[in-house]
């Protein structure tokens, strides 16, 4: 019952100008973008252990942890600049990261089991990874693999799929939330693993069907109404599916937060970019890739063959009401 007049409102028509402030809201896209660029560039990521090798222990104590104590034990294994920190909202497990260890696979097990001998008895073992440099190394190219395979093949479809200059603003909107999303990784240094490549990876396919819904609502509305202007047009077209992209991205924002509050640590940074994707995302498709469509001479003879098509009368003259 209490979510009714939260529908009735999201269900609602609007009528507002999203085409109006487009040159503001591309400045802030260049920014981002610059930033996020800037950023990777001379921060670079902080890598998981999936990419940067060594080892990873979580564990959860029996009782109140002492971290400092704790810190002090586990470099007094001379392992390197080892990482303890607590996580979780209880605040009794606790994450330790060791670098990764010179001498090959053989050298990690061993730290593995320096780590889990200095902590004793009173801890329950949540997790442990080993990864050594080799498997690192391939992990990092295949990710980064899989992204460029994954965007080249979204890219093509488009391609296929609309006219240029829709394919266009669609692969401009597609390369500017995924490069805002690794950015927003390297800004704040959160930590980049393979959950974060399947973060990624998701992102784009949400970005572009949010793209495809409003480009499929554009070129049917340019055959519809050939007199209307069109930055209106593009107005008109992004408000009619406004109400369909409230409610979807309500409902996957309901699972994502559960991800969030109940997924722990591991799926921590996948949450937190799938909640920052769903919303670049949308901003992207109404001021990235409709804003294109401006500025590259949409035409209506790109959409409906030359003024051949076939249009009934009352639709190519349509009140000032529709």
């Amino acid at each position: 019952m209490a979510l009714q007049p939260i529908m009735r409102y999201a269900l609602k028509e609007f009528k507002i100008d999203f085409i109006g402030p487009r040159l503001y809201a591309m400045a802030f896209s260049a920014f981002i973008v610059v930033a996020s660029l800037l950023s990777i560039a001379v921060q670079g990521f902080n890598f998981g252990i999936d990419f940067a090798g060594g080892v990873l222990v979580e564990v959860r104590s029996e009782q109140q942890i002492d971290l400092s104590q704790m810190r002090d034990r586990i470099n007094g294994l001379n392992l390197g600049d080892v990482s303890v920190n607590t996580f979780g909202t209880a605040g009794d497990s606790v994450s330790i990261r060791v670098p990764l260890q010179e001498g090959g696979d053989q050298q990690q097990t061993i730290a593995l089991k320096a780590v889990q001998e200095s902590l004793g008895s009173g801890f329950t073992v949540l997790r442990t990874e080993v990864v050594g440099p080799k498997v690192g190394a391939e992990l990092m190219v295949g990710g980064a693999l899989a992204i460029a395979l994954a965007l080249i093949g979204i890219m093509v479809y488009v391609w296929l799929r609309f006219e240029w200059q829709f394919a266009l603003g669609a692969v401009l909107s597609l390369t500017h939330d995924v490069i805002t999303t690794l950015g927003i990784f390297s800004i704040f240094q959160l930590q980049f693993d393979l959950n974060t490549v399947a973060a990624v990876l998701t992102i784009a396919g949400l970005s572009v069907n949010d793209t495809v819904v409003v480009y499929d609502r554009v070129r049917e509305t340019m055959r519809k109404y050939r007199k209307m202007q069109l930055a209106d047009l593009l107005n008109l077209s992004i408000n009619k599916v406004l109400a369909r992209t409230l409610v979807t991205n309500l409902t996957a924002g309901l699972a994502v937060l559960a991800l969030l509050i109940g997924g722990g640590e591991v799926l921590r940074g996948f949450s937190l970019a799938l909640t920052w994707g769903m919303v670049i995302g949308s901003y992207s498709t109404i001021y990235v890739a409709l804003p294109m469509l401006v500025y590259l001479d949409l035409r209506r003879e790109d959409t409906i063959g030359g003024g051949s098509a076939q249009v009934p009368e009352y639709e190519r003259n349509p009140t000032p009401a529709e």
